[in-house]
């Protein structure tokens, strides 16, 4: 999954990016809000995807008593 949420988390900037410069040169508050909100959001999945990468692939639990 950590792949899928850095590249999906990148494309919600982008598309955020884009809102907020639109609604920047069209006077739409509402529009640049919500830009700025999808490139937080965006930010926030690239960092669990990044996250998600970085697991051990081991998923065993290990005995401290061996």
């Amino acid at each position: 999954m950590g792949r899928e949420d850095v590249a999906a988390g990148k494309a919600k900037q982008i598309k955020g990016k884009i809102n907020d410069v639109v609604g920047a040169v069209r006077g739409n508050t509402a529009q640049q809000i919500k830009g700025k909100s999808q490139k937080g959001v965006g930010k926030v999945q690239e960092a669990m995807g990044k996250s998600a990468s970085r697991q051990p692939k081991d998923p065993t639990p290990k005995d401290p008593t061996m």
